[in-house]
């Protein structure tokens, strides 16, 4: 394992990633980003309304959360990552980890949100000033209260400053954005590593190994 990295969030020593846990969360859109973050020498930590208190993944997966979403700071994490989930899109269950994400934000610590995590922010307010994507425009314009619509770009991934925002279909470009914000590869890195994850692009892979060998993959 490669020594850990630590995210320049300007106050947090900690190379600690957070990973918000709730009922029919869609565990597949963190896999990409959590397996190579972990790979890398952060420590993923998983956030829940109440530590300890399982919850029941989309996919049947059943994740004990290691703390209590109240106990969370942002200056002892480097990213706060929100995932889609079938509650953001039944109601204001979920609105504590939006109200987190702000609190993240105004902190200068990174939040990245994927799929229905989307809009969750975007009934917080949170998009409204910031460039953002989701899984398309009429999704978040039927969000009560957004107001973001001139933010919202056509795009697999973005990044603006501190969030990053991807749509449903994208956990390859979401984890991508999330290692160009954390610094965690170098940028002919990332490049490769995109490419083969996203494109099965044969040419990547020796790039990667050789990366892998110098202890920058």
């Amino acid at each position: 394992m490669s020594e850990a990295r630590t995210a320049d969030t300007g106050t947090s020593p900690f190379p600690t990633v957070h990973v918000a846990v709730y009922d029919t969360y869609a565990d597949w859109e963190t896999g990409h980003t959590t397996a190579h973050l972990t790979q890398r020498g952060y420590e993923v930590r998983t956030v829940g309304f109440a530590a300890g208190e399982p919850v029941t993944t989309m996919g049947g997966l059943r994740v004990q959360p290691d703390l209590a979403l109240a106990d969370l700071s942002p200056g002892e994490s480097s990213l706060l990552i929100l995932t889609g989930a079938g509650l953001w899109d039944a109601g204001d269950e979920l609105a504590p980890f939006a109200a987190k994400a702000a609190e993240f934000l105004a902190a200068g610590v990174p939040v990245a949100a994927i799929c229905g995590a989307t809009a969750g922010l975007a009934r917080a307010g949170v998009l409204d000033g910031r460039t953002h994507t989701s899984a398309a425009p009429f999704y978040l314009g039927g969000q009560p209260g957004y107001a973001g619509a001139a933010h919202y770009v056509e795009a697999d991934a973005v990044t603006d400053g501190d969030l990053i925002t991807a749509g449903p279909t994208e956990p390859v470009a979401f984890a991508r954005e999330v290692f160009a914000r954390l610094g965690v590869y170098k940028p002919h890195v990332l490049d490769a590593w995109y490419r083969l994850f996203h494109d099965s692009d044969p040419t990547a892979y020796p790039v990667l190994m050789a990366a892998a060998e110098s202890g920058d993959a």
